[in-house]
């Protein structure tokens, strides 16, 4: 039984998906805890209700991250992670946090990268005028959303979309790939070399990219 430890800053949808997902397909594995900086985000109510343990490490206040994220990894480290996991973790970690999770830290962002990494991501590509979107799930490393890719989610930008309408057709794609990565985690099936990420045994459809309802074979 493997141990997750999910990091949130804010509602933990994707915290939810993976919870559901663990449950209903039976991982062998279990979150072990749920953490957040922050104590009124309402990922933590969402937590206790699957009963799952939840912690706070509040960061109201750090201004020395290096020190806030000594104390973040101590907190994770308690629980014999093999597995860290950023669901809307809303700061930026360390080079020294990353360091010590190597190779076990994961992260959903709201693009295909590499476009639109850092902030603010729905309102760049409508401003870029781009057709497609989307989300990533990639192993984090020192340099800010440029790690390994696990998994993609391409959504079509529909004409008329706005921030809330894509942010809400990207998110629906989060929900699908990221409990599918960290399955591939587990299962111990996923090979990094370099940049590429190679699936072991890959069954049929698993290519790691997700593609829009009417284009998928």
């Amino acid at each position: 039984m493997k141990n997750i430890v999910v990091l949130i800053s804010g509602r933990g949808s994707n915290m939810i998906s993976i919870a559901q997902a663990c449950l209903s397909q039976c991982w062998p594995a279990r979150i072990a805890a749920v953490i957040s900086n922050r104590p009124q985000a309402a990922g933590l109510a969402a937590a206790r209700a699957l009963g799952l343990p939840v912690e706070v490490e509040d960061s109201a206040g750090r201004t020395d991250r290096e020190a806030y994220d000594a104390d973040l990894a101590r907190r994770i480290d308690a629980h014999s992670p093999d597995l860290v996991l950023l669901a809307g973790y809303m700061r930026i970690l360390t080079p020294a946090f990353v360091d010590r999770f190597a190779g076990r830290l994961l992260n959903i962002h709201p693009s295909l990268l590499p476009s639109f990494p850092g902030l603010d991501t729905h309102r760049r590509a409508l401003e870029a005028g781009v057709k497609v979107h989307g989300a990533t799930v990639h192993l984090v490393t020192a340099e800010l959303d440029s790690g390994p890719i696990l998994a993609q989610a391409a959504v079509p930008v529909m004409p008329g979309d706005d921030e809330d309408a894509l942010s809400a057709r990207v998110l629906e794609a989060e929900h699908a790939i990221y409990p599918m990565a960290v399955r591939w985690m587990i299962d111990e099936r996923v090979e990094v070399r370099g940049r590429t990420v190679r699936l072991r045994d890959p069954g049929p459809g698993e290519t790691g990219l997700l593609l829009p309802r009417s284009e998928r074979a």
